[in-house]
């Protein structure tokens, strides 16, 4: 039996994304389903912004509604040293980078460096925008290769980057999505079928149902 293949769309800095994490986990332990990761880029570049006091504000309002609905903690300390930071930014584009580094040298262990970057940020308070950060975060995981690109970016990095984000954003257009989380299987015959971010957020026994009939 082939592996069926699904893609995760999403942005490292996406609250929902974060809540899907415990699903996207699941799913890709499940033999004969094989998950890859589409960064969208969505919040960096020109999606990128200051984090004033009126985005902190909605942002947390969001995130507790998150927490409410899917128990995904959003702690104090993410609270107080991410959203409170005097002259900080929300932007994605450190953190896209450094999984692009974990795709490029350790592409099996990309989830688990996504997941691993989310935690830094919504339960330790950790800046997953400074470089440094993702660098000790990789480090601590063991991708050494990955934290010293991070840290040393070369032009190989930064174009299958650019490749990785293109892809992401063309498939939203392919399958009329638009938003993170997204998840879509590759069907037999090669036709793409979005399953959407809700199914990430129901019952683990469905998404594997719904992933299973969609291909």
């Amino acid at each position: 039996m082939s592996s069926i293949s699904v893609t995760y769309l999403f942005d490292p800095l996406c609250g929902w994304c974060y809540a899907a994490a415990p699903a996207l986990k699941h799913l890709q332990g499940v033999d004969g389903i094989h998950v890859s990761l589409a960064p969208t880029g969505l919040f960096a570049g020109a999606g990128a912004r200051p984090m004033d006091a009126e985005f902190a504000a909605y942002a947390w309002s969001n995130d507790q509604r998150i927490q409410q609905l899917t128990g995904q903690p959003f702690t104090q300390a993410y609270r107080d040293q991410i959203l409170g930071a005097p002259s900080g930014r929300f932007d994605s584009g450190p953190a896209t980078l450094a999984l692009t580094a974990v795709a490029h040298t350790a592409p099996e262990r990309e989830l688990e460096a996504l997941h691993a970057l989310q935690h830094a940020r919504y339960v330790d308070g950790r800046d997953t925008a400074e470089p440094a950060v993702l660098a000790d975060v990789l480090n601590a995981l063991g991708l050494v290769d990955a934290a010293a690109l991070k840290l040393a970016p070369d032009a190989a990095l930064r174009t299958l980057l650019a490749e990785r984000v293109a892809y992401a954003q063309s498939t939203l257009r392919a399958v009329g999505a638009r938003g993170v989380p997204q998840l879509v299987v590759t069907g037999q015959s090669g036709a793409l079928r979005l399953l959407g971010g809700d199914a990430l957020l129901g019952p683990r026994e469905q998404l594997v149902a719904l992933v299973r009939a969609a291909a």
